[in-house]
């Protein structure tokens, strides 16, 4: 990191200084270019493919006109009357000088003034804005989040034209710089949460954001590693962020991620979509509630199933036709937990299938882990029947986070009823709502919304 240090009068010792803390020989993309402006020698430096061309031509043109006579006594008089350009700044230290050349900002030194001027016209390379893969709706807008924050806050600043609506960027990572962009409305958002979220930002101390918004909620909030529910609701749809905005929550960019991270969050929260909103009430109400109770039957339907197996006389005579008929070669608890380990490796697969093999292997492992599983005596009928629909159920709800915290939740549940029947069933009810209801958030309540100590 290197030490604060003024900018001096002396164009040559700037630059000279510039030179020893950047590559400028040694890496292609950073350039310096030499040139007059009225009788004086000045250096531009910028990042190559971060600057918009034609703006630049523009902004030089209008440069080379200024005569020695009319020069500006400062660079202040400089940027205000030669540059035709909107944002246009004026940096009086070496530290915002490298934060801006190396964020894309062109930077110009002109002899004879004791300041640098920073021009912004730069340009990140970015995808265009589509609705995203995950966050579908069958109804309502059809743009998302994508790379760039700028773009990002523009998605929601368009949706919401409230003068409250404030933006705090701040600027997290040693190494990596990365831009945090704060989100809430001034009239409406719980203080003592944004000063606790603005105070944490600003006193992480970390090398990189690595991986973006994940190494961010990382540095915000330490989660004990035997709650796996999420601490943080993240949505790549500006709608929903937006509408979050005006419920009074924080919403929180982060650069080069094309997601929001929305908080304070509960269970609730976790599982809506904007599918409930774009619906008549009456619709809305029956997506959530069906959503809710699909959500519950991943989790119980079959640790239940193995329990009822397990003690076969509890099973009333109405629902006797769920009970295994085959033979069981293999025990119903090593059936399942092989099922869900095989569930994750498809799932796994198909992300890193090529799209023109999706179709014929999806094909293949239905076939295989379908009807000839069954023949072939691994699995039986039921455990495959409740098993896919534990597989299919899971994306009912958005959250991949929460769907994996689902998961082990289950897996816990399956465990404990092999082994110790109903008690074990019990008790792993019990872990469950303890779960929950101690899963302390970064507002300082729980999932069920209240205030832990």
């Amino acid at each position: 990191m290197p030490e604060k240090k003024k900018v001096t009068a002396s164009r040559e010792e700037s630059t000279e200084y510039l030179n020893k803390v950047l590559p400028v020989q040694d890496s292609f993309d950073i350039i310096q270019r030499d040139m007059m402006i009225g009788g004086r020698v000045a250096s531009f430096f910028f990042i190559d493919g971060f600057t918009k061309d034609e703006s630049m031509l523009k902004i030089m043109d209008s440069m080379f006109k200024v005569t020695e006579e009319n020069m500006p006594v400062d660079a202040t008089a400089f940027a205000r009357e030669c540059i035709p350009y909107v944002e246009v700044d004026v940096i009086g230290d070496f530290d915002q000088v490298l934060r801006n050349i190396l964020s894309g900002v062109t930077c110009l030194f002109i002899e004879g003034y004791e300041a640098c001027i920073a021009i912004d016209c730069r340009t990140y390379p970015a995808r265009s804005v589509e609705e995203p893969d995950k966050d579908k709706s069958l109804r309502g807008s059809r743009d998302g989040f994508v790379e760039t924050i700028v773009f990002n806050t523009a998605l929601m600043r368009r949706r919401i034209r409230d003068p409250q609506l404030t933006m705090q960027m701040l600027e997290v990572g040693e190494s990596s710089r990365t831009d945090v962009a704060i989100c809430y409305m001034k009239d409406r958002v719980d203080t003592e949460l944004l000063d606790t979220v603005t105070t944490r930002i600003k006193s992480i101390k970390t090398d990189d954001l690595r991986m973006n918004q994940q190494s961010l909620a990382e540095c915000l909030y330490k989660r004990k590693w035997f709650n796996p529910f999420p601490k943080f609701k993240f949505t790549e749809r500006p709608d929903t962020a937006a509408a979050c905005l005006l419920e009074g929550k924080v919403v929180i960019l982060v650069d080069n991620s094309p997601s929001a991270m929305i908080l304070p969050t509960s269970i609730l929260d976790m599982i809506e979509e904007a599918n409930d909103y774009y619906f008549p009430t009456l619709t809305g109400i029956y997506l959530k509630v069906s959503r809710a109770l699909i959500t519950i039957m991943t989790v119980f339907l079959t640790p239940l199933f193995l329990l009822f197996m397990q003690n076969l006389n509890w099973l009333p005579d109405v629902f006797a036709f769920v009970a295994v008929k085959d033979m069981v070669n293999i025990p119903l608890i090593f059936q399942l937990l092989i099922l869900e380990i095989a569930i994750d490796g498809l799932r796994l697969a198909a992300l890193n299938t090529p799209s023109m093999l999706s179709t014929p292997l999806s094909v293949i492992a239905g076939l295989v882990m379908g009807e000839f599983s069954v023949k072939s005596g691994w699995f039986n009928a039921e455990v495959m029947l409740y098993m896919a629909f534990v597989a299919v159920a899971n994306y009912t709800q958005p959250n991949f986070e929460l769907g994996y915290a689902l998961k082990f939740m289950r897996l816990l549940l399956l465990v404990l009823t092999a082994l110790f029947n109903w008690i074990g069933f019990a008790a792993g009810c019990i872990i469950i709502v303890c779960s929950l209801c101690f899963n302390k958030t970064l507002s300082g309540r729980n999932y069920l919304n209240i205030k832990l100590n």
